[in-house]
């Protein structure tokens, strides 16, 4: 495993425990007045991550995991990430790209992992 592909791994695992947190602040809230199980296990915490990474890279253009990680995540063609771009490559990442990754594992794909190509994203190390 390459130094980038750990970094990013680290990058996740920290905006993991920073969505965490809030969902366990906002859980509390929602039970209030949704009752359904299956939206606090299911649609909650996705909304919540989805939902702190989309505003992250939208306003700052990398999360606080990549600011910790020293990466940031970049439009493949040159200009800023589009709100399209960071939906499909969240919707990607949390959906097909496990079963794409399990394919392509022995190959190293470091600064453009399959959703990063589906979404023309790419990965880059900052300077430090």
């Amino acid at each position: 495993m390459d130094a980038l592909t750990k970094k990013r791994g680290k990058a996740l695992a920290i905006d993991f425990a920073i969505s965490g947190a809030v969902n366990g602040v906002m859980e509390p809230l929602l039970r209030k007045k949704i009752k359904q199980e299956w939206v606090h296990a299911l649609i909650t915490p996705t909304v919540v991550f989805w939902g702190l990474e989309y505003v992250q890279l939208k306003t700052r253009g990398q999360t606080v995991g990549q600011q910790v990680a020293g990466i940031k995540i970049e439009n493949a063609d040159g200009g800023e990430l589009t709100g399209g771009q960071i939906l499909k490559r969240v919707a990607h990442r949390d959906s097909i790209m496990p079963l794409q990754w399990f394919k392509q594992r022995g190959q190293d794909m470091g600064a453009q992992m399959p959703h990063d190509r589906y979404a023309h994203t790419l990965v880059r190390e900052l300077d430090n």
